[in-house]
C-alpha cells in the first residue's frame, strides 16, 4: 500500500486520542532512529513561521536542517522540508516503506494521521540531519512531536484554540502547552501576562533553563531584525516570529549576520500572491488581532469561512474595522462549516455579505479563516487564471 493510500484510511480528526499510543510505538522503534539535535516548536501561533527562520539560520551555519510542520495547503511533503525543499515522493515512499518494517502490527493499525506523519519525518530527517526543528500540532504535553528528546523548546504566543483539547482558560492551555518543556525553554514575548508565570513555575518543577526572548535580545538586535522585516517588508507580527528564531539561535551558541540572509516566508502567513490578494491561514482569535493591526489602514473584503468549532462571531468582530464586505467561500468537510451562521452574523453586524463568486480587480481582499479556506480558493483562483 503506498503512503497515499496508507493515509487515505487514517482519520484526520479524533474524538478522542489515546496518549500512552505514541510513546510506546517510540519506545518500540527508536533504537533504529539515529536522531540530531531537536528543536521542538510549542505554541499557538507563529509556530511554522518561527520554525521556519529558525531552520534557514541554522542552514546559514552551512548545518543540514529538517523542518516539520503542519497541515499542508495543497501538498503533504509541505510539511518535511529538507535543506530548503520540500522532500520529493521517492523518498516518502521510501521512508513509508522502511517505517512499516519497523512498526508492530498494532501500531500500523491505530496510530493516527499525524502521529504516523511525525514518524515518517523523523525517519528522514534521522539519516543526515545536523538540527530537526519539529512543530508541535495541537497540544504540547501529550503532543506526537513531545515524545523525541531535545536540546530546546521554544513557546511562540499562546491564546485560546482546539480548548475541547487543550482546555477552556489561557492558563489551561498554556499549562497543557507548556508541560511538553525539557531542560532549556525559550519563551517569546506573550500577550497574556500569567503566562511568564506558569512558564517559571513548570521550568522549576522541571529544573529547567527558563530563556525570555525579550531578555535575550540586545537593544541592537532588536534594532538590526526591525531594519530586516521593514527592508524585506515582512508583515508586523513576522518581526516578532523573527526575534523568537534569532533568540534561539543566540541560546545555541550561533551568530547571524543580516546583512547576508534572505530568508522566506512560509506559505500561506499573511502572504501576497497578488497585487490585492493576501492569504492568511490563521484560524483563532489572536491571528484576528494580528491582522486587523496589518489592515488597520485599510478596507478590505474579507473571504472566509469557519468550522463551527471555531470563534468565527468574535473573529467577525475583531476584524470588522477593516472590513468593506464578507464574501463565503463554499467549502464541503465532515467537520461541518458555519457558512449559516456566519451570514446570521453579518447580517445582525450590518456586515455586507455575499457568497464569494470571483476576484475584482478594483478591491483588496484577505482570504482567512483556516487552511482549509486556503486551500480552496487558492485552487479557485488556479483554475481560474
Amino acid at each position: 500500500m503506498t503512503l497515499e493510500q496508507y493515509l487515505q484510511n487514517k482519520p484526520l480528526y479524533y474524538d478522542e486520542i489515546d496518549y500512552s499510543r505514541m510513546p510506546r510505538a517510540y519506545e518500540s522503534i527508536k533504537k533504529s532512529l539515529c536522531l540530531p539535535k531537536i528543536i521542538q516548536i510549542v505554541g499557538t501561533n507563529g509556530k511554522g513561521s518561527t520554525g521556519r527562520f529558525l531552520a534557514q539560520m541554522l542552514m546559514e551555519q552551512n548545518l543540514s536542517v529538517g523542518h516539520y510542520t503542519s497541515p499542508h495547503i495543497f501538498d503533504f511533503s509541505e510539511r518535511i522540508w529538507l535543506n530548503g525543499k520540500n522532500v520529493n515522493y521517492d523518498t516518502l515512499e521510501k521512508a513509508h516503506i522502511k517505517l512499516q518494517s519497523l512498526l508492530l502490527n498494532e501500531f500500523k493499525n491505530t496510530l493516527s494521521y499525524f502521529e504516523y506523519t511525525t514518524f515518517l519525518a523523523m525517519l528522514i530527517f534521522s539519516k543526515d540531519c545536523d538540527f530537526i526543528v519539529l512543530e508541535a500540532g495541537l497540544g504540547g504535553e501529550f503532543d506526537a512531536t513531545t515524545v523525541f528528546p531535545k536540546i530546546l523548546s521554544v513557546i511562540t504566543p499562546i491564546g485560546y484554540d482546539h480548548s475541547s483539547f487543550l482546555g477552556d482558560s489561557i492558563d489551561e492551555i498554556a499549562t497543557t502547552k507548556l508541560k511538553s518543556i525539557q531542560d532549556r525553554v525559550l519563551l517569546s514575548r506573550q500577550y497574556e501576562k500569567s503566562i511568564y508565570n506558569i512558564a517559571k513555575n513548570i521550568s522549576d518543577i522541571k529544573n529547567a533553563e527558563l530563556f525570555l526572548a525579550e531578555d535575550i535580545l540586545t537593544k541592537s538586535e532588536k534594532s538590526t531584525i526591525s531594519r530586516y522585516a521593514k527592508i524585506n517588508t515582512l508583515p508586523s507580527f513576522q518581526e516578532l516570529n523573527l526575534q523568537t528564531a534569532y533568540a534561539s539561535m543566540k541560546i545555541l551558541g550561533f551568530s547571524v549576520d543580516f546583512k547576508d540572509l534572505n530568508l522566506e516566508i512560509m506559505p500561506g502567513r499573511c502572504q501576497k500572491v497578488s497585487e490585492n490578494i493576501t492569504i492568511d491561514v490563521g484560524h483563532n482569535i489572536m491571528a484576528a488581532r494580528m491582522l486587523a493591526k496589518e489592515f488597520r489602514d485599510k478596507k478590505i473584503t474579507l473571504i472566509c469561512n469557519s468550522f463551527k468549532d471555531k470563534e468565527y462571531e468574535s473573529i467577525i468582530s475583531i476584524l470588522s474595522p477593516i472590513l468593506d464586505s464578507i464574501e463565503i467561500i463554499q467549502i464541503e468537510n465532515a467537520r461541518g462549516m458555519a457558512t449559516d451562521e456566519i451570514v446570521k452574523i453579518c447580517e445582525k453586524k450590518h456586515l455586507k455579505v455575499s457568497k464569494f463568486c470571483g476576484i475584482d480587480k478594483y478591491k483588496e481582499y484577505l482570504v482567512f479563516g483556516s487552511f482549509v479556506v486556503v486551500e480552496e480558493f487558492l485552487k479557485m483562483k488556479n483554475q481560474g487564471e
